[in-house]
């Protein structure tokens, strides 16, 4: 019975994963290594000339294998369920791209700098991307309902999971006592920190290009999903 839906796209993915993790993880290790011997911009390219196609062919092959396995739960024809997992799905994107206030600095158009935030989207968390990779791999899982969509959500989870740690730990080497004051003046956890009354939410904060940038990219992905999927499906693998 177990052959039957523990297809080997799973173990596919969980080396894709893997191997992303490692590949992501460690060149954000190596960052200061690397900005003094090629240079901050030049490391920006290396990093997304590897990241970029590694994080591509994931998608890829979510796209073309998320029906595989198993399937746990079907919940797709429930009234509201769409909605609902559009509405998570776009909820995500706000966390998940914080980094584009620094578009140019992606792009090595500016130099490159490790930056240190105590406000916007860092009042209600300290890892926005953690907590919108969490609200993305949710609203995916609960629509599709397949094992390798669970194996593939539990897979990023965990990355970014250890993403927080290794993130903390990264900026505390460089920051020291200036990162552990804006730890305790923050949270991991979604509004910890407002509800502790350690943070106050300041809504002029938010009303950023960024913002009306991510929403653009928001309402492009729902307009070309079907497109977008139909495309990927011409990749054979």
């Amino acid at each position: 019975m177990m052959e039957n839906w523990l297809t080997s796209s799973h173990w596919i993915m969980l080396g894709l994963l893997l191997g992303f993790a490692i590949a992501h993880s460690g060149l954000a290790a190596l960052r200061p290594w690397g900005e003094e011997k090629i240079g901050a911009r030049l490391y920006r390219v290396l990093f997304a000339l590897i990241s970029i196609p590694f994080a591509t062919i994931l998608v890829i092959y979510f796209f073309n294998h998320h029906y595989d396995g198993l399937t746990l739960w079907q919940l797709q024809t429930l009234p509201g369920i769409k909605s609902l997992v559009w509405t998570l799905s776009a909820l995500s994107f706000f966390f998940l791209y914080p980094s584009t206030f620094n578009l140019l600095e992606i792009a090595a158009l500016q130099k490159p700098q490790v930056h240190l935030y105590e406000t916007g989207i860092i009042r209600i968390t300290r890892h926005p991307q953690m907590v919108g990779q969490v609200i993305w791999c949710i609203a995916h899982t609960l629509w599709i309902g397949t094992t390798f969509t669970l194996l593939t959500s539990l897979g990023l989870i965990a990355h970014h999971l250890f993403a927080v740690w290794h993130g903390d730990r990264r900026l505390e080497q460089r920051y020291g006592d200036g990162f552990l004051q804006v730890k305790e003046r923050t949270s991991v956890l979604p509004f910890r920190a407002l509800l502790d009354g350690r943070q106050t939410l300041v809504w002029q904060e938010f009303l950023r290009p960024a913002y009306l940038g991510v929403t653009g990219f928001i309402l492009l992905l729902w307009w070309g999903h079907p497109w977008l999927m139909s495309v990927t499906a011409k990749v054979y693998w």
